[in-house]
Order: C-alpha cells, then structure tokens, then sequence
C-alpha cells in the first residue's frame, strides 16, 4: 500500500497575529482553513500545518485524523526586526522531523513564503495578497510593513519551485519572476454553502459590504457615490469589519453620523458573518485593489447576489451579468446603478445568485480545491 502524500503547510496561527493565546485551538485565515477542510475529505494525504507563535499557546497534536499541527515559540527578535530568522529556523526544524514531499507556504506577507522557500524540500507558494501591489496603491513609505512585505514577495517569488496563483491578476503580476504558475481560486468553507438566504420582507433590503474599513476597500467613495439612491428608497447598507485607526477611519465615522441609512459591525466571527448573509439582499465590495477576496467567492456560495469592482482579481471571480455584476471604482454612478439594477428585478437577481452559487460548487469548494492542490503537488514533486 502506497504511504500518503505529505505535504507541510507553513501558515499564520492567528492566535499569535492577535494575540489570543489563551485560545485552546488555534485558528487560520479563511482561505488556509477551507483548503485543510478539502484535505481532511482526501485520505490520500497526510498535512502537516507548521508554524510559530511569540507566546505559549496548547498545541492540539491533530486538527483531524490526517491532518498534525506543529508550532514553536520564538523570541521577538526572531520576526520581522530579525529577518524572520528565528521563524525560518524554528520552521527548519520541524521540517526536518516531520521529511515532507512537499512544503507549502501560504502568503507572502510574513515569515511563510522565507521559511518555505529556504526550507530545503519542494516547495510551492500562494499569494493571498500581491504586497508590492498593495504597497503601490497605499504609497507604502520605506521600511514600512508593507514596504518591507513586498521586497520580501520580489526575494521569494523566484525561489519557490513554482507559484499557485489565486487569480489570473496575481499570474500577470509575478510571472516574470516565476519559475511556474497554476491558476487556482480559494476554497470556500463548506458552512456557506450551506446558507439559505432569507432577507426580511418587511425590512428595508440590507446591501452588506465586508472588509477592513481602509483606504483600499473604498467604503468612503462607495457611500457618497449611494447618497442620491438612498434620498429616493429604501434601504441599509451595513459595513462588517473592524475600523483602520487613520484619517480614513475617522472619515468613515463621520459619514455614518448624518446616514441613518448605514450601519457598522464589528467583525465577530465567521458564525455571525454567516447570519448576515442569509439576511442579505446583496453583497458588494466597492475595493481599489483585491486578488481573490474571500467575500466574492463566499457570497456566491451563499446564494447572495453580488456586485463589486471591476478591479484587480475580480473579473476573473465574476462574470458580469452571469454570475455577479461589476462596477467601476473611478466610476462612482455604476454602484448606484448595480444596486438599483438588483433592487429593482429581484427575478435578475435570483437568477445571478443561483448561476454563482453553482459557479462556486464547481470551483471554490474545500474538496474540488484540495484536489486540484495535490495534482500540482506531484507536478513539482514527480512523485504519482
């Protein structure tokens, strides 16, 4: 009988990203854990998830019957002011017990993309968020976090054995320094799925619009460009996500003074984004810059029609006028017109929602992504 196939997953143990030590699991970003749901279905692999944390957390030895958690704590001069040194070699370490096929790190903002590369095994990289593009659009200043991030993305791009990128925007951005690419989306956790919409009749429609509330993720613009809509009918747009502490942010809380028509949540939870999205009428991301953002792919999992902006990875998520809409960030009156377009024919709209939903059983799903994964993992590896 033929061993599985081992693979190493170095990622982000957000209990260390937001300090929530005292947490008894740890937790991952929504892309990394959809993609370890698809594995946990595929008994033809073993993972291995390996990462750092700066304080003690419990460290569960399984996350699921094939899939190992490993982790070490490492002194603060061993991250970013270091060179993410001390990550490298703490990861190095547990590679060396663990003898995968292939290492797999997941981003290129922190210690993922260093570690995986200068690991010594095959090794493959996901960028989640293309940080010299990002740093280009917030006019990132020397040796800022952002700025640092992406001389980082240029240092090990070229180094890895090939790139999976989660769009064809990130494919265009880091060809030239790749030695191969494969286009493959996020996974999307099964629980959305699963969502049945069900918007309030008697209540006003609810347009939510999820993220950071950030330069980037334009909610400024996106408010102002609905103030004509919003003096005609109607409805509410509320905001879920956490408040960037800038000028920005306190514009943001200026505008939702005078608007009773807009709402703000903090985020709290994928459980309770969930709840939003069955009372939604329409989801939108009014962004200046995404590559694959995860609230495209799980609202079309949902059932929930979306419009967002015709930008960066977007298109390559949504067709227009099949399975979401697209607006135009530079062109402010078309988030006007997207809305009032699914407001106004809810029978357009079902139809969007249902041809997205079935556009992400077929692509976005944790299964149908894992196994997608592990063809280009024997790709690089030569191993059947």
């Amino acid at each position: 009988m033929q061993r599985p196939f081992k693979i190493a997953l170095v990622t982000i143990d957000n209990r260390d990203e937001y300090r929530k030590y005292d947490l008894a699991q740890p937790y991952f970003g929504t892309a990394p854990t959809a993609l370890m749901e698809g594995f946990a279905g595929m008994p033809e692999v073993e993972v291995h998830v390996v990462g750092c944390t700066q304080q003690t957390v419990v460290k569960p030895a399984q996350l699921a019957p094939n899939i190992f958690y490993h982790s070490e704590i490492v002194p603060k001069w061993g991250w970013l002011r270091g060179a993410y040194q001390g990550c490298v070699r703490s990861v190095r370490r547990q590679l060396k017990q663990i003898r995968p096929d292939i290492v797999h790190g997941q981003g290129t903002e922190r210690y993922c993309s260093l570690a995986a590369v200068l690991s010594g095994y095959p090794r493959v990289l996901t960028i989640h968020g293309n940080m010299r593009l990002i740093a280009r659009v917030n006019g990132a200043k020397p040796f800022s976090f952002q700025w640092l991030a992406a001389r980082l993305e240029r240092f090990t791009l070229p180094r890895a054995n090939g790139i999976v990128c989660i769009t064809n925007y990130t494919r265009l951005a880091v060809e030239s320094l790749a030695q191969r690419t494969w286009v493959v989306p996020n996974a999307v956790d099964s629980a959305f799925f699963a969502v049945q919409p069900a918007p309030d009749p008697a209540a006003p429609p609810i347009v939510l619009c999820v993220g950071v509330i950030c330069f980037r993720k334009n909610q400024n613009a996106f408010i102002r460009a609905l103030d004509p809509l919003a003096a005609e009918r109607r409805f509410k747009v509320v905001f879920l996500g956490e408040i960037e502490d800038s000028p920005y942010g306190a514009e943001f809380r200026e505008l939702l003074k005078t608007r009773p028509w807009c709402e703000h949540v903090a985020f709290s939870g994928r459980d309770r984004v969930r709840e939003h999205f069955r009372a939604a009428s329409a989801i939108a991301l009014p962004t200046q810059e995404d590559n694959c953002p995860m609230v495209v792919l799980e609202g079309m999992a949902a059932g929930v029609p979306v419009f967002a902006s015709n930008v960066g990875g977007v298109p390559d998520l949504i067709e227009d006028g099949v399975t979401g809409l697209l607006c135009d960030p530079q062109q402010p009156e078309t988030f006007r017109a997207c809305l009032t377009r699914l407001l106004d024919d809810r029978a357009f709209a079902e139809r969007l929602a249902a041809a997205g939903r079935e556009h992400a059983k077929k692509h976005f799903h944790p299964l149908a992504v894992a196994r997608r994964h592990l063809e280009i993992y024997r790709e690089v590896t030569g191993r059947s």
